[in-house]
């Protein structure tokens, strides 16, 4: 896979869908690699018009690690002392920029997933030159009143995972389990294994996750650069979301003007296959919408 320099580091990318496509870049979550999205759900969103441009966020994956600024402090940060933060989401946000301006891309459709739909929102504030149009799925504005996980989700977002491989990707099930699956859709712990395999033995670091978390907690509240936005807007998320409470997202929708919110009844902290075409058909039909 190809690498880009963006904003002082390198992002590992790929392209999946018809060049000539109109671009949609697809920002991933919280310690989530490129791989961590299914390639079928990629297929069913460049089935629906798009060339879609996926990446590691900086510290996952094979995009530039940053192991020398160590291990953050999560309770202080979350107190206000962010001496030991390593980056900030607007970092991110402006990784995401760089990228688009590495790949030729000079506006694009841009969706992001949890973490990455903060990024994405922030992508819209900071560099609203560059969206077409806007999806903020399962995710939230920085507002701590909204959006906060339940005491199962808190447990898996603070948890370290285990680093040898075979108890890795039981926990990984085990979360799953516990906090992020609805039940809208079937619970398949053979997917989960598979998804969390490909992620552990492409790139296992989690150190970056740690820092990830870190800039997540020192965000501040968006909502009101949320009201300047004059893009298209979906808001994605389900009902039963116990790592990013339904709030954040009704939040989201509520702060951006014209904003649609599509709420999935027993849906968790997840996108699996059977939501699929439902997602891709919102994120198609918002793109539509813009001039």
């Amino acid at each position: 896979m190809p690498k880009a320099q963006a904003n002082g580091v390198e992002l590992e990318y790929e392209v999946v869908g018809d060049p000539a496509a109109r671009p949609l870049l697809l920002v991933q979550g919280l310690g989530a690699q490129l791989v961590s999205i299914e390639e079928r759900f990629c297929a069913e969103l460049a089935a629906r018009g798009f060339k879609v441009i996926r990446f590691d966020n900086r510290d996952v994956g094979l995009s530039t690690r940053l192991d020398g600024a160590g291990t953050p402090d999560l309770a202080a940060i979350w107190a206000g002392d962010h001496s030991s933060l390593a980056y900030t989401l607007d970092d991110l946000a402006d990784d995401a920029a760089g990228l688009l301006d590495a790949v030729g891309v000079r506006r694009a459709h841009v969706a992001g997933i949890s973490l990455g739909g903060m990024i994405a929102q922030l992508l819209a504030i900071r560099h609203p030159e560059k969206v077409l149009s806007l999806a903020s799925i399962m995710s939230t504005t920085g507002d701590r009143r909204v959006g906060q996980p339940s005491a199962e989700g808190a447990g898996v977002l603070f948890t370290p995972m285990p680093a040898e491989r075979d108890r890795y990707l039981e926990q990984a099930v085990a979360n799953a389990r516990l906090a992020l699956t609805g039940s809208a859709f079937p619970f398949d712990p053979d997917a989960i294994r598979r998804v969390a395999a490909r992620g552990y033995d492409r790139a296992y670091d989690p150190g970056g996750v740690g820092r990830q978390l870190a800039a997540a907690l020192a965000a501040t509240d968006r909502t009101e650069a949320l009201r300047s936005l004059r893009v298209p807007t979906l808001v994605v998320h389900g009902d039963v979301d116990r790592l990013v409470g339904v709030s954040g997202g009704e939040a989201t929708a509520a702060a951006v003007p014209s904003a649609r919110l599509l709420r999935i009844p027993g849906l968790g902290h997840e996108l699996p296959p059977g939501a699929w075409p439902t997602v891709a058909d919102a994120i198609a039909d918002n793109a539509s919408r813009a001039s």
